[in-house]
């Protein structure tokens, strides 16, 4: 079993008088499924980018199995909040072009990008325009680009954020389908509170001023689905409507006191 460890990680911004993130330790497992919740500004996508490779920490350091990593590699693969898809490319292609870049036989590139896009659901749009895309079918192809990667880890940087709410849903179970069929490991940041509830086994609740983890909460609603729970079910239980709601008045009492710091 793989971990991806964040140890004590810190950034300050030389523009700026106060620490970005302060403190942070985390342990992400394989097969896990992690999410992050907090207001605007503290350190959601900082943290992301950090774990990604994308950016050096001030302080800290990130590992995967105890081994210290210094950049990007193949074991994380990033679903940003824009999709960042190739225009010039279809839906095949987009998701083809990793594998086309280490020259990987073109037979064996076609048989995993025509799996990928069952698993997401889009072998009917394979030759479609980017632009002929909904916004959730451009999220799907940014997650198949994703997992036909040999990524254990797979980072979504607020991917549903534009979406309207019956879409986001159908969104938040294509992730929970394929964190139990692919056993990868998914860490998600997101500003819903409704959305960290239903995903997380691990919900990490951060504040700003400097970015930290206040809470961390380890949460069944994900497992429940996992044993054929329905969503809409799970969303409607009393005790995720109890924990959604004291979720709320936490969070606004911390953005209040970042209001009058």
């Amino acid at each position: 079993m793989s971990v991806l460890t964040a140890e004590n990680i810190g950034i300050t911004f030389s523009q700026r008088s106060h620490p970005i993130l302060e403190n942070i330790n985390l342990n992400l497992t394989s097969g896990s499924i992690t999410v992050i919740l907090g207001e605007s500004g503290c350190g959601k996508t900082t943290l992301l980018n950090i774990l990604a490779g994308f950016q050096k920490p001030t302080n800290g350091v990130i590992k995967l199995n105890n081994v210290p990593l210094h950049g990007p590699d193949e074991t994380r693969a990033v679903v940003f909040q824009e999709h960042a898809l190739f225009p010039w490319l279809n839906v095949e292609e987009n998701i083809a072009f990793s594998l086309e870049i280490k020259k990987v036989p073109k037979a064996l590139i076609a048989s995993q990008v025509e799996r990928i896009l069952k698993i997401v659901g889009l072998s009917h749009a394979a030759q479609l325009n980017i632009w002929e895309l909904s916004g959730g079918m451009k999220q799907r192809v940014g997650i198949a680009r994703a997992l036909i990667s040999t990524a254990e880890f797979i980072l979504l940087d607020e991917p549903f954020a534009a979406l309207d709410a019956f879409t986001r849903e159908n969104m938040q179970k294509l992730v929970l389908d394929l964190w139990i069929e692919e056993n990868r490991s998914f860490f998600l940041i997101t500003h819903d509170i409704e959305e960290a509830l239903l995903l997380s086994e691990q919900l990490i609740i951060m504040q700003a001023n400097p970015g930290r983890i206040s809470q961390r909460l380890e949460l069944n609603f994900s497992k429940r689905y996992r044993n054929g729970e329905n969503i809409r079910s799970i969303k409607s239980d009393p005790e995720f409507i109890e924990l959604r709601e004291k979720l709320f008045a936490q969070l606004s009492h911390n953005i209040e006191e970042g209001y009058n710091a």
